[in-house]
């Protein structure tokens, strides 16, 4: 039986602006920002259901949070984050990427010992049959803390009011990827990025799509020397509303990063997408590349944007598969 059937309905999860920090500090609360992946997690009759930010079904990828829905005593809908943490207790998104996707259940059992992984969770979206989405932040976040969950593969992250300077420090001194800011009074917006909630980053990252790449030489002869990669200049849904095409524009060249297996991954899951025209808009300024399909998203680290509307000194962060490609634009 499907989570629709049991009268629980699939949301998506209310995204964040880039920004800087905000003007009025007090009418905003303070989270911090987990390098992990988004998740809503459906408990009801017994049964529960994790789903992405694309809603995909990502159930039998974390096994281990089979623990909470034996806890939960009412139905619930919760927001929140998947996050691998590494041996200093930072958020590791590249060792999360050990976990994401895996389909093979013997796979996800040794990955489980080696990666375990913890749920964040941030928001309450439904309590019993009573949908909170038009209920404050403040009020959803005061009903959460009733719940008081806490276990060995999850938690609820802190925040604070007000002060957001002071914590925007303190995630800097701790090596994390910076905070989020959620207007006190906001409702709940399925799917929207507005200015009720802003991303505070410390360093600039951007989820791009790759759209083709140039080989290796040296030591990477034989495998991808570089990705092209590029975003879209109207998201899917903008596009559609808008009743215009998408055009997909070219960001860069990216070559650092990449660990080999990263290289031998990525080889695999493009080779199958190879096309014969460019699938950027605009021109690129490379030679002997090879195209494929832009279907593949990854996150990127950078120190700019160039006045080319190009990535400077970029680095490959990893795999996103819980995002739609289709509807990967510029952030920054």
């Amino acid at each position: 039986m499907t989570m629709e059937e049991k009268n629980m309905k699939l949301i998506k999860p209310m995204l964040a602006k880039p920004s800087s920090l905000p003007q009025i500090d007090n009418d905003y609360a303070y989270e911090i920002k987990w390098d992990g992946i988004r998740a809503i997690f459906y408990a009801t009759q017994g049964q529960f259901m994790i789903s992405s930010r694309n809603l995909r079904n990502i159930t039998t990828q974390y096994p281990e949070l089979a623990l909470l829905q034996k806890q939960l005593t009412k139905t619930l809908i919760l927001d929140g984050e998947i996050v691998a943490f590494d041996s200093n207790d930072r958020p590791s998104f590249e060792l999360l990427q050990l976990r994401m996707g895996l389909t093979s259940p013997k796979l996800i059992k040794e990955r489980m010992k080696q990666v375990p992984i913890t749920y964040v969770i941030f928001d309450l979206l439904q309590i019993r049959k009573d949908l909170l989405l038009n209920y404050s932040f403040l009020e959803r976040r005061t009903k959460l803390a009733e719940l008081n969950l806490s276990g060995s593969f999850w938690q609820t992250s802190p925040y604070t009011i007000g002060d957001g300077k002071n914590y925007l420090l303190a995630s800097q001194k701790l090596g994390l990827e910076g905070i989020i800011a959620k207007r006190i009074t906001s409702l709940y917006l399925p799917g929207k990025r507005t200015d009720d909630w802003l991303k505070i980053k410390n360093q600039l990252r951007q989820e791009l799509v790759i759209g083709g790449w140039v080989p290796g030489k040296g030591s990477r002869t034989g495998r991808i020397g570089a990705v092209l990669v590029g975003y879209y200049d109207l998201s899917r849904d903008e596009a559609t509303r808008k009743g215009h095409a998408q055009k997909f524009l070219y960001a860069g060249k990216v070559g650092t990063g990449f660990s080999m297996a990263d290289l031998d991954k990525l080889s695999l899951l493009l080779s199958s997408h190879k096309c014969s025209a460019s699938p950027f808009t605009n021109k690129i300024p490379v030679k002997e590349a090879i195209f494929v399909e832009p279907q593949l998203v990854a996150e990127f680290e950078f120190t700019e944007w160039t006045t080319g509307n190009t990535l400077r000194h970029p680095s490959y962060k990893g795999l996103r598969n819980d995002k739609d490609h289709l509807s990967v634009t510029r952030e920054t």
